[in-house]
């Protein structure tokens, strides 16, 4: 070896560079300052992947998104940082507002500029704040018809939700339509008008208005998420695993996306990703209701956490206690009682201006367990929206007389024998029997006899499978029930007809 050797080798020594957050925050102000707001993006990025809690580079991304017009991506951030990195960083309300501003959304700008001069008095966005309420209430008159509107969609949102949950899927199509002509982007009422049409059996109009919203608005997470639900009911195993493939790769910022994608992952057994979402959430002071906790004790139980799942359960109880005995590890639980003892949502059902709606809050009555409750209630006696034959219909559920030629009776058997194959009545099972007196109304109207009462109960049940993509011929349908396939093709034919 030469005596320069060791000299030689120092010399070709590697020293390794490790860059760090702070070195790409830096490089990352710098494109900020010369407006190179791409390269600054790309920095900034780059250095909050290295450090992912620091909520200064959090919020200087933020601050370029806005600059790029990406108000959404900016807002995902700064909700971020207030949710989960650092609660007391008021600016982020300031830069929330500017952003709610520009996207239209003037209630929630107004909301946080309010919000931040509560919490900087003195801040060094305080001018520039004030400038922007002043500028948002410079007409007052039109400022409070903004915040009007804005107040009455949410409402009209909750009702909808409500009328959803109760079964009352008619009238929350037609306040959902209304929304929908009104507010042409607001995509959680459409997400929410696809679930009433799946409700109902319409699947493929479901899907439609879905992938509509995909369209329009690409990778909309609750659409993905409903889309995958129908797909779950529709047992259609290949889309099921194409959608979780696609919801795996998801990492949502808000709250309610968070939350959204871990109760879809545990309704179709996708424990192990549900709990990682639910337990997040929990683990960050989430305020979750009935629900929530549900998901989570079935979540945490299925993936071997049943401490934290019998004390979720808890929760569960404290604002569910009809759902005592449906634990998750209790495995002789019996079925989740469905819409026939739902007192609430049978009262509402009698309210409707559908006639279809009130003649299946009759049936649900006739084959409920709290029967005797609801037929002494004053709501259901003194209902003034009661038809003659819905009087009848009422009365012979209260004698258990049917007349021989009776309409009423005619209606109920068809029910009952749907009622053999269909119960307990949940949301989706709500559809069909909404379809079949919906049927039956037409059919008085064109003078269609209800004669053969298993035959149109079959035939319901056959184009009710059908329209929820079920695959089921009706040779076998008709077998089902004990009749003909050549019957049961001429009473698919006359509810046909009544559904035109």
């Amino acid at each position: 070896m030469s005596k320069d050797s060791k000299a030689r080798k120092q010399k070709g020594k590697i020293l390794t560079f490790i860059p760090t957050g702070e070195y790409y925050f830096t490089k990352g102000l710098k494109a900020f300052h010369r407006r190179d707001f791409i390269k600054s993006k790309k920095y900034l990025q780059r250095a909050l992947q290295l450090e992912p809690g620091e909520p200064m580079i959090a919020c200087q991304l933020a601050i370029v998104w806005t600059e790029l017009g990406e108000y959404e991506q900016s807002n995902k951030l700064l909700h971020l940082i207030l949710e989960e990195l650092d609660e007391e960083m008021a600016e982020c309300h300031y830069f929330l507002a500017n952003n709610y501003a520009h996207m239209g959304f003037f209630k929630d700008a107004y909301n946080h500029a309010k919000l931040y001069l509560e919490l900087e008095p003195e801040g060094d966005f305080m001018e520039d704040t004030e400038d922007l309420i002043e500028l948002l209430t410079l007409e007052e008159d039109d400022m409070d018809e903004v915040l009007y509107e804005e107040d009455d969609l949410i409402a009209k949102q909750e009702q909808a939700r409500d009328l959803l949950e109760s079964g009352y899927f008619p009238k929350a199509i037609e306040l959902l339509n209304s929304v929908v002509e009104e507010y042409p982007e607001y995509w959680s009422a459409y997400n929410n008008l696809a679930l009433a049409y799946f409700y109902l059996g319409e699947t493929e109009k479901a899907e439609s208005i879905l992938m509509d919203v995909l369209t329009r608005n690409p990778g909309n997470l609750h659409a993905l998420c409903n889309l995958l639900v129908f797909a779950h009911y529709l047992k259609e195993p290949e889309k099921v695993s194409h959608l979780i493939g696609i919801l795996k790769k998801v990492t949502p910022l808000l709250t309610e996306h968070q939350f959204k994608l871990g109760a879809t992952f545990a309704l179709v057994g996708e424990y192990e990703s549900a709990y990682v979402w639910l337990r997040k959430l929990y683990k960050s002071g989430f305020n979750g209701d009935g629900p929530f906790y549900y998901w989570l004790s079935y979540a945490a139980y299925h993936t071997g956490h049943e401490k934290m799942a019998r004390t979720m359960w808890e929760l569960v109880l404290q604002t569910s206690p009809e759902k005592e005995g449906l634990e998750p590890w209790n495995e002789t639980r019996e079925p989740i009682n469905g819409f026939e003892d739902h007192i609430e949502s049978i009262y509402q059902k009698l309210d409707s201006d559908y006639l279809e709606e009130r003649l299946f809050a009759l049936f649900l009555i006739s084959v409920s367990e709290k029967r005797d409750t609801l037929l002494s209630a004053k709501r259901v006696n003194q209902n003034d929206k009661l038809s003659l034959l819905e009087q009848e219909y009422l009365q012979m559920i209260k004698t258990g007389k049917r007349k021989r030629y009776s309409p009423a009776a005619d209606a109920d058997e068809v029910a009952k024998i749907l009622y053999e194959f269909h119960q307990p009545i949940g949301t989706m099972e709500a559809g069909l029997y909404l379809m079949w007196f919906s049927v039956f109304a037409e059919a008085l109207k064109t003078g269609a006899e209800i004669q053969n009462k298993t035959a149109w109960a079959a035939a319901m049940d056959f184009i009710w499978s059908k329209l929820r993509g079920v695959k089921l011929s009706q040779k076998v349908i008709a077998g089902q029930y004990g009749i003909s396939a050549s019957t049961i093709g001429k009473y698919i034919k006359l509810v046909n007809s009544c559904l035109q």
